[in-house]
């Protein structure tokens, strides 16, 4: 399957999206050039490596499926959700102690800890700027902001706790579900999708899980920090039914063989996994087409999406 950049492309041609990609790119470049010169650098690393796009596609799909003007007039929007996004990645790559993002080294690693914490806050300051004049995205994007970080805090505080899938869900739903409603709110310019928005979110999140598990097993990497950090992903619920995989889940230590087990008892879920986001993507497809005037973007992106966990 292909990933990053090339993902992405294929995506925003069955979007009808390629143009509207590229005035955001231009909106990102030219926002670069006006940042302070203390924080450029690290500003543009960023918001560099291959992101996939899946969050401004969410706002293009979104309004071109309900409303009836050019998707172009939502690329302030879509620039606006991809600084806040990219804080989000920031602050996560912090918590987890993550040594690399998009395949580069994090912020954090590249420049320190107050740079990176310094850069997160100046992409919220000028996410809000962009929005100054427009008191309906000022409102949803601050409901995002709180949301996150209530998601963060939540997730946390729920590790190595022996949850369930439902548990999963709520965790899923506001840690990723958030972002991706509060694009389909702003794309839209109403309500009328954000449940779609959030089922699509929880599909991303969960995909990503059961993604980062496969990436264990072939490519030597990826889903190790949600191990040993304790995250509850959706392996690792449907894992934890099993009592001593429970047990071990609950135990806070680096002991190899201890999370060696536990990757091994989440990989053996790796199928029913996929047919619980088989079930949250059909969800996402009933709620397009039961809300969207033009339905076939939005189908587009869960399908796009529910490739992720077999990449």
């Amino acid at each position: 399957m292909t990933t990053g950049l090339a993902a992405s492309g294929d995506l925003m041609a069955r979007l009808g999206a390629l143009a509207e990609i590229q005035l955001l790119r231009e909106r990102v470049a030219a926002w670069l050039e006006s940042v302070d010169d203390e924080l450029r650098e690290s500003l543009t690393w960023a918001l560099s490596g291959t992101p996939k796009h899946f969050r401004p596609a969410t706002v293009f799909a979104c309004h071109r499926a309900v409303r009836e003007t050019p998707a172009s007039e939502a690329v302030d929007v879509a620039f606006a959700v991809e600084l806040v996004h990219n804080m989000s990645l920031i602050i996560d790559d912090v918590l987890d102690g993550s040594d690399e993002r998009r395949r580069i080294a994090t912020v954090e690693r590249k420049f320190g800890r107050l740079t990176a914490l310094m850069a997160s806050g100046y992409l919220v300051a000028d996410a809000f700027d962009a929005f100054a004049d427009d008191p309906f995205a000022v409102r949803h994007l601050s409901e995002l902001l709180r949301r996150l970080g209530v998601a963060e805090c939540l997730q946390w505080r729920l590790r190595r706790r022996p949850l369930g899938v439902e548990d999963w869900r709520r965790i899923a739903g506001e840690d990723t579900g958030s972002m991706f409603e509060i694009c389909a709110v702003l794309g839209a310019r109403s309500e009328r999708l954000r449940r779609y928005g959030h089922l699509l979110g929880v599909l991303y999140h969960g995909c990503d899980d059961v993604g980062d598990q496969r990436g264990l097993e072939a490519l030597g990497g990826g889903g190790d920090e949600d191990i040993r950090d304790g995250i509850v992903t959706l392996p690792a619920a449907l894992a934890i039914r099993d009592a001593d995989i429970r047990e071990l889940f609950r135990i806070d230590d680096d002991d190899q063989e201890r999370l060696a087990i536990l990757a091994d008892a989440f990989r053996a879920q790796l199928d029913e996994a996929e047919r619980v986001l088989d079930r949250i993507a059909e969800s996402a497809r009933a709620e397009a087409k039961r809300f969207a005037g033009d339905a076939e973007p939005l189908l587009a992106l869960v399908d796009q999406v529910r490739q992720l966990s077999r990449r």
